[in-house]
Formats: structure tokens, C-alpha cells, sequence
């Protein structure tokens, strides 16, 4: 029995591992295999592709997702509606009322005019009957000048609302413009980076070399090892500010600010329209002078409101319906219920205690804060103008010096290498075109944002954005 067990045990082991070396053996082939043919079925899920995204693209995105563009869109709708509601105010009033009223009686009393017949008085003597029913239709209309100035103080709330969407709007066209472009030079920035980390390496390799052939001395060596340090910190500080700028974008355009999508980098560099061009546009279409301009007109409308105190109110009223004991067009002895009633109300006033005279002086008071405003904006609209177009025409004007400081620096680095090859120049040298290159070339990439972010904001006063 144990010689038999002993046997069955190894024969379970050496089957076992034979099944064992079956699978490692097997296991390489068949998952390519699976790999391959997930590959060919259309059914199975595909690798999602980054997003391609356009500056246009970008300012729609933005516009769905950014909590206060949404806010003061609701606002200019809003006002519209407010506009509306005024306006219905101008207009009569229908309402179909109906009630049911009721009174405790007080005994029996004759009606005069109705033979023996008898009916319960109601114990309340400003009430008609016992039972009393109302079904009649309420037109209702009061003409004043308080209706005409809310009104016009509507229309005015409504314009600023739209006013300051425009505003809204072409505040975050700027801000994501300069989040595109701010991005797109962290991108480029990055690859600069890059191309300095294997310019130092590849230095850092010539330099051992030379040092190996006795060309050069071990400190040579020593200073490129620290350049190549200090490139490989710049790529790493510049790989967190290109996922840093490509996450404060992707929070305007994607539920997921982690999702991956690629910038779509312009050929081309905007030009910029003339002086008189540009001034012309402010003038015509500036959002914040037309909203200070609506809200002059509301301060108005407040102030005519207010004196709309000191005049007569007309109503008017029209009523059809039944208002008899019974609820019927006609009542037991054949008197016909249904008719109508009308009425004209004038009420004038006479005496408040000044309350209306202070009313009209506290909206005067707010009229002459609206002007002040008013003269402010359109003296700060005129230096903004001329700041923002000082600065675009500054920044286009730098673009091309930006672009031939970094050929030049390029040049300078590939003479100077050469000289170091040639044993002409020293380490130092090197290093210094190296960092001049670095240099100008982050240069040129902070000029094109820099031009772009105040091209973005000229074109926000001038509302070509």
C-alpha cells in the first residue's frame, strides 16, 4: 500500500508539471493571438482618441461650462421676462370668479313685493342672503403713470441685463484665449526643454570624450554634468507647467478636466486693424458703455415712476356673472340672475407726509450716481483703448525682434560647440550660448502669448471677439 501510494503520488506530480510546462509554453502563443484578434473584432472598445480642439471650439465649450457666463445668461432671460411682465401691466386683467357665501339667518321676515311669500334674513347686514352665490367674470384695468414708467424701467433692466451677458462673454473669450495660448506655449516650452536635456547630454558625451583623449580637463567634464542636472530639473518643471496650463484649459471644456485633447496651433499670427479701425468699433459696440448708458435710462424710469405718486390713478372694472341666492341664470320667480356691472375709480391724492417728495429726491439722488458712472466709463473706455492697443502694437512689434534673437542664439550655440570642438573655446562658453538659447527661445513663446493675450483683450473692447 505505501509502495502503491508513493507511485500515485509522483505519477500526479510528473502530470502535474507536464501541464505545467504546457501552459508557459502555450500561454506566449495564445495571448498575441487573443490580442490580434480583439484587434480585428470592430465589437471590442477602441483606444479613445484625444480630442482635437480649435480656439472656436474652445470659447463654445467654455460658454456651456462656465458657471458665470450661465448665471448672467439666466439673468438676460430673466429680464426679458421681467420685460414681458411689465408690459402685461399695461393691459386689462381677466379673472373668473366664483364663491360661495353663507350666513347664519335671523327668523323670518315678509319680502315686500313678492306676496306672502317669506325667505331667512342674514344675521350680517352687509351681506345679501343666507345663501349667496358669485360666478362672474372680473375685467380689471388701472391706468397710471407708475404702469408706463415700470414699463420703460423694464426695458432698461432687460438692456443692461444683455449688457453685462455681452460682457460676460467677451470676458471669458479673453480669459480662454489666453488659456489656449498659455497652454500651447506650455507645449512648446516643454519641447524646448526637451531638445536643452539632449543638447546637454549629447555635451556632456563630447565632453567625455575629450577628456578620455586628453583634450580637455575633468572639470569640463564636472561643469556639463551640472548643466545636463539643471536641464533635467527644467524638463521636469516644464512637464508639471504643461499639465498644469492643459488642466486649468480642460476645466472650461470637459466634464473631466483629465481628458486628453490636442490643441489645434494657428498657422499664422492674428494681424491688428489700424487705429481708427479699432476706435470706430469701441465706439459703436462696447458692452460696458451701453450697460452704463441702460442703467442711466432705469435710473430714469425710477425717477418718473416716483413722480407718478403725485398724479390721479384710473380703474376700471367690468363684472358679468350672477351674484343671487341662487346658483342659476334664473331665479324661482322668474327674475333672470345673470348681468353685469361697471365702474371707474379715480383716486387722487392729497396728503402723505412728504413720503412721495422723498421718494422722487432718493431716486434723483440714485439718477446722479448713474450719470457719474456713465462719464467714468466712457473715460476709462478711452484709456483702456489706448493701453490695450499700446500693448498689442508693442507686443507685435517685439514678435520679429523675439524670432531673430532665437536664430541668432541657435547660430551662436552651433559656432561655439564647434569651437569647443576645435579646441578654441572653453566649457563655459558652451554652456552660457546654451543658456542664452534656452533663454530666448522661452522668450519667444512668453512674446507670441503675450501678443495673442493683448490682442484678446483689444478685441473685447472692440467686441470683434
Amino acid at each position: 500500500m505505501q509502495r502503491t501510494f508513493g507511485s500515485g503520488r509522483r505519477s500526479r506530480l510528473i502530470f502535474w508539471l507536464t501541464c505545467t510546462n504546457i501552459f508557459f509554453v502555450v500561454a506566449p502563443a495564445v495571448v498575441p493571438a487573443r490580442a490580434q484578434s480583439a484587434a480585428a473584432d470592430p465589437a471590442q472598445p477602441a483606444a479613445a482618441q484625444p480630442v482635437s480642439i480649435t480656439l472656436e471650439e474652445a470659447l463654445h465649450r467654455a460658454q456651456a461650462n462656465e458657471p458665470s457666463y450661465v448665471a448672467a445668461a439666466a439673468d438676460s432671460r430673466s429680464a426679458a421676462l421681467d420685460r414681458s411682465i411689465a408690459r402685461s401691466a399695461l393691459l386689462p386683467g381677466v379673472v373668473y370668479h366664483n364663491q360661495y357665501l353663507y350666513t347664519e339667518p335671523n327668523g323670518l321676515q315678509n319680502q315686500a313685493g313678492q306676496g306672502a311669500a317669506t325667505q331667512a334674513a342674514p344675521k350680517f347686514i352687509a351681506n345679501n342672503t343666507v345663501h349667496e352665490y358669485t360666478s362672474q367674470g372680473v375685467v380689471d384695468e388701472t391706468i397710471g403713470l407708475g404702469q408706463i414708467a415700470g414699463l420703460r424701467r423694464a426695458d432698461a433692466a432687460a438692456a443692461v441685463a444683455a449688457a453685462e451677458l455681452e460682457i460676460a462673454r467677451r470676458g471669458l473669450a479673453a480669459a480662454v484665449t489666453g488659456l489656449y495660448y498659455g497652454a500651447i506655449s506650455a507645449d512648446h516650452k516643454l519641447a524646448i526643454a526637451e531638445r536643452a536635456r539632449a543638447e546637454a547630454a549629447d555635451f556632456t558625451s563630447l565632453t567625455g570624450k575629450r577628456e578620455q583623449q586628453r583634450e580637455a580637463a575633468h572639470a569640463d567634464v564636472v561643469k556639463a554634468q551640472l548643466q545636463q542636472q539643471q536641464r533635467e530639473r527644467d524638463l521636469s518643471d516644464a512637464r508639471l507647467a504643461a499639465e498644469k496650463a492643459r488642466l486649468e484649459l480642460g476645466v472650461l471644456l470637459f466634464p473631466d478636466p483629465r481628458t486628453a485633447y490636442v490643441l489645434a496651433a494657428p498657422d499664422t499670427v492674428a494681424s491688428l486693424a489700424s487705429r481708427a479701425e479699432v476706435e470706430q468699433a469701441a465706439a459703436r459696440n462696447n458692452p460696458e458703455l451701453s450697460s452704463a448708458m441702460a442703467a442711466l435710462h432705469e435710473s430714469d424710469a425710477d425717477v418718473l415712476a416716483a413722480r407718478g405718486a403725485y398724479l390721479p390713478a384710473l380703474g376700471l372694472n367690468y363684472t358679468y356673472g350672477i351674484d343671487a341666492p341662487q346658483f342659476a341664470v334664473n331665479g324661482p320667480d322668474g327674475v333672470r340672475n345673470l348681468g353685469y356691472s361697471a365702474s371707474v375709480t379715480l383716486d387722487i391724492p392729497v396728503w402723505d407726509w412728504l413720503a412721495t417728495a422723498h421718494k422722487v429726491k432718493q431716486s434723483e439722488i440714485r439718477r446722479d450716481v448713474a450719470k457719474v458712472a456713465l462719464t467714468n466709463t466712457q473715460r476709462r473706455l478711452i484709456a483702456r483703448l489706448d493701453e490695450a492697443y499700446a500693448e498689442a502694437a508693442a507686443a507685435r512689434d517685439q514678435l520679429a525682434s523675439l524670432d531673430a534673437s532665437a536664430a541668432t542664439a541657435e547660430e551662436s550655440l552651433r559656432l561655439t560647440r564647434m569651437r569647443y570642438t576645435g579646441g578654441e573655446g572653453t566649457v563655459l562658453e558652451v554652456v552660457d550660448a546654451q543658456t542664452a538659447l534656452v533663454t530666448a527661445a522661452n522668450a519667444r513663446e512668453d512674446g507670441r502669448v503675450r501678443y495673442q493675450a493683448a490682442l484678446a483683450d483689444l478685441q473685447t473692447l472692440t467686441g470683434t471677439m
